[in-house]
């Protein structure tokens, strides 16, 4: 019987999670609180990507501070008191701008590790 070996944890690169937070919130029509984002993110990329609370709420704080994101008091799914998160315009202008340098990016880099 052969042996699976242990999942690698995956690091992400510096200020991609800032990005995903605004694709979530792209995704969704209503407001979502923080477990409910690192519940979608680690749901659609086959729990390779698991966002800790630590990691999370900083995010969560800096995206506010610029105001791409709201964050207002409401009712999670399940009736608790939550604090939730919507995108704003300009969120969304930033969002369009950080996924087409990702993009770049990512060809770049795959030009490079691609044999020609």
């Amino acid at each position: 019987m052969a042996k699976s070996l242990p999942q690698r944890k995956s690091e992400m690169m510096p200020g991609t999670l800032e990005l995903l937070i605004l694709k979530t919130l792209e995704r969704h029509r209503d407001p979502l609180h923080g477990y409910g984002i690192a519940r979608h993110i680690r749901r659609v990329s086959d729990d390779v990507l698991q966002v800790e609370e630590g990691s999370l709420y900083p995010a969560l704080q800096r995206l506010a501070v610029k105001r791409w994101v709201v964050a207002e008091w409401g009712l999670s799914d399940n009736n608790r008191r939550a604090c939730l998160y919507r995108l704003t315009p300009a969120g969304r202008k930033q969002l369009a701008t950080e996924v087409a340098d990702l993009e770049r990016l990512f060809e770049a880099i795959l030009r490079v590790v691609r044999p020609a």
